[in-house]
């Protein structure tokens, strides 16, 4: 499966973004899909994921209340919604696909594909 992530750029602090994971050639149907980043010089770490049946989601406590997953009616994308961006939330987005099990959705050993990654700047 090969993920292609896209709506990255740049943004001003407080402004809102829309990033899309899509899969080439099909759906993304039977794989929960995650979203993590990694910022300069730091770890790549979880966003937030969503189950592939009952579309149970799940987010890192930096998202809470700002950031919402969600899949579209077709199953062909997976979309992460930010607003109030902050400066630290500079990083390149990566999505990843996979079939473990929904409460794993944080770690990255649950996921087996992975999209190239799209950068978001948050800057003034």
């Amino acid at each position: 499966v090969q993920l292609q992530a896209s709506g990255g750029g740049w943004v001003r602090p407080g402004d809102s973004l829309r990033l899309s994971c899509a899969a080439s050639g099909r759906t993304l149907s039977g794989y929960h899909i995650g979203w993590f980043r990694q910022a300069p010089g730091k770890e790549r770490e979880f966003v937030a994921g969503i189950g592939m049946s009952d579309d149970t989601t799940m987010y890192a406590d930096f998202a809470k209340g700002r950031f919402t997953i969600s899949r579209d009616a077709d199953k062909k994308t997976v979309d992460l919604q930010m607003s109030s961006l902050r400066v630290e939330d500079t990083a390149v987005y990566y999505c990843a696909a996979g079939t473990a099990i929904v409460s794993t959705m944080h770690r990255e050993e649950a996921y087996i594909f992975w999209g190239q990654g799209t950068l978001v700047t948050v800057s003034s």
